[in-house]
């Protein structure tokens, strides 16, 4: 089978580069032309600049040529989402509420990325204020899944997901709050982690906000780890630098002898799961019984009080700020963004004191449910992509977050949680499995998900874009 030079992990690349038998351009140019056929579909870029792109590159092949890369990403492809600031590019954050105003500085993520040579090819889109698990957006036109066009590639991170599952080149970056990485990586069949909360410095840091790499393979998240966890002073919640030994993230299946793993079915809030992938997480939870870890079934620890806590302490935050916008540019705003946050107008000072609790309710109920385990797996969300339209799996304002249940706890926890494919419905859409595992063991979850990642059945082919009549 011929591999195009778009579909190379980031790995093969430097090898090449390495060797001499490839130049960044040529992968940059190859990454180009692939997105120009996909993008009209997708809707996954923001700020595409192809001369910058190549211009980079050529600067890459110029250190290769001399053989001194600046870095361990010298020459690779990557896309950063919209909400991690790059110098002088503006900021919309998926709104047309939004001045776009040039950022000042690269915020952490992309500062590391650039600093190791890393070739930036694009941003990638978001829904307004990053406030939706789906790709729309009143800013950038509606973002698409790969694998089935009329569905959504999750979100908040969605240009990044659909990227990922369509070969935008080998690296992505998004960030998750309550899900927005692990549930786009889930619906788009790609790996991502939400590493434990500052591992990965990021500017402005705030309570659950984590970047994370997202990816076709663990191998390529792991090296983006490599460079992304590097330390940071603008982020005040960061964790203190520690030089974790990325590069041992394959273990090998003897990773999962005798690891006592959870298996958590029912997240205990909001919407049921479906059927199609509950079969698809027991079949992962029979491999890793295979290969000698001891699967416990767990009971529910979230509650709907706690999602529906966290739900509206984020309303009244929204409701707040955009109280604070001119009526043209809040008119601006998508209005089930809108509804959403305006529902939150009329709660007391004890009810959002209630509200916000929740974040710690859920927290330590976390860390207790998980402290039996080496690791738990559970599905990433109820359900596979839903229609692309849609701003949530309910389409209801008043209970938008029925989906997170299963992604949330690991935010307010500061657990690192990753997601990888672990099957499909019968339309082919795919499922997600979640691995989670103790705070601060970023390196343990990778490890387990490279061992599924050599358990797990055959994956099917990456989609391929349509055909230009």
């Amino acid at each position: 089978m011929v591999v195009r030079l778009h579909e190379l992990g980031a790995h093969a690349l430097i090898a090449a580069y390495r060797q001499r038998a490839l130049s960044p351009v040529e992968v940059a140019q190859s990454v180009l032309d692939h997105i120009e056929r996909w993008e009209p579909h997708l809707h996954a870029t923001y700020l595409l600049r192809p001369d910058a792109v190549l211009a980079q590159a050529r600067a890459s092949e110029a250190r290769w040529q001399r053989s001194e890369p600046c870095g361990a990403l010298d020459g690779v492809p990557v896309t950063i989402k919209e909400n991690i600031a790059t110098r002088g590019d503006p900021m919309p954050l998926g709104t047309l509420a939004t001045e776009l105003t040039p950022a000042a500085a690269n915020a952490p993520p992309a500062q590391r990325l650039l600093e190791a040579g890393a070739v930036m090819v694009c941003k990638t889109s978001m829904p307004d204020y990053g406030m939706l698990s789906s790709g729309l957006s009143s800013f950038h036109p509606l973002a698409r899944n790969p694998w089935d066009l009329s569905k959504t590639p999750g979100g908040s991170s969605a240009g990044g997901g659909a990227a990922a599952a369509a070969g935008y080149g080998p690296l992505h970056i998004g960030t998750d709050i309550g899900g927005s990485l692990r549930l786009p990586a889930g619906w788009c069949g790609i790996f991502s982690l939400k590493p434990s909360l500052g591992r990965i410095p990021i500017d402005p840091p705030t309570t659950g906000r984590a970047a994370g790499p997202m990816t076709r393979t663990v191998a390529d998240a792991a090296l983006m780890m490599q460079v992304l966890s590097l330390p940071d002073a603008r982020d005040s919640m960061s964790l203190p630098y520690q030089a974790i030994a990325w590069d041992q993230f394959d273990e090998g299946v003897d990773r999962l002898r005798g690891l006592r793993i959870g298996l958590l079915l029912e997240a205990g809030c909001g919407l049921p799961v479906e059927p199609e992938v509950r079969a698809a997480i027991e079949h992962a939870a029979h491999i890793f019984e295979r290969a000698g870890a001891s699967i416990e079934p767990m009971s529910p620890f979230m509650t709907q009080a706690m999602l529906a806590g966290m739900d509206h302490a984020w309303r009244m935050r929204s409701h707040l700020e955009l109280s604070n916008l001119p009526a043209s540019k809040k008119a601006s705003v998508l209005p089930y963004i809108q509804q959403w946050a305006d529902s939150a107008a009329g709660m007391s000072g004890p009810q959002v004191f209630t509200a916000i609790n929740q974040f710690h309710a859920t927290r330590v109920t976390t860390v207790r449910a998980c402290q039996l385990f080496d690791y738990v797996i559970s599905p990433t969300s109820p359900m596979p992509a839903f229609a692309a339209e849609l701003p949530s799996p309910t389409n209801d304002p008043l209970r938008p977050l029925e989906h997170i249940g299963f992604t949330v706890p690991y935010n307010m926890s500061e657990q690192p949680a990753a997601s990888i494919n672990c099957g499909y419905t019968e339309s082919g859409l795919p499922i997600g499995l979640q691995i989670a595992g103790r705070r601060f063991d970023d390196l343990g979850v990778l490890q387990v998900s490279r061992a599924f990642e050599l358990l797990r059945d055959p994956q099917r082919p990456w989609p391929q874009a349509p055909i230009q009549l």
